[in-house]
């Protein structure tokens, strides 16, 4: 396949290509980043209390 023909599909393709309005992609950033946050949140709770509880289980 040449350049010149991959160049004219590729510019056909994306004029099919339906984008996300600015508002969805707002939408879609912040949930992406609370989700990050409460992922966060919740491995490093469970971390802290594996760890505890290892501490108290080893100083028996």
């Amino acid at each position: 396949m040449n350049l010149i023909k991959y160049l004219k599909e590729t510019k056909a393709e994306l004029k099919e290509v339906v984008f996300p309005s600015t508002s969805q992609t707002v939408i879609y950033t912040v949930a992406v980043i609370l989700i990050s946050v409460l992922v966060a949140l919740s491995l490093g709770g469970i971390d802290l209390g594996l760890r505890e509880g290892l501490t108290r289980l080893l100083a028996r």
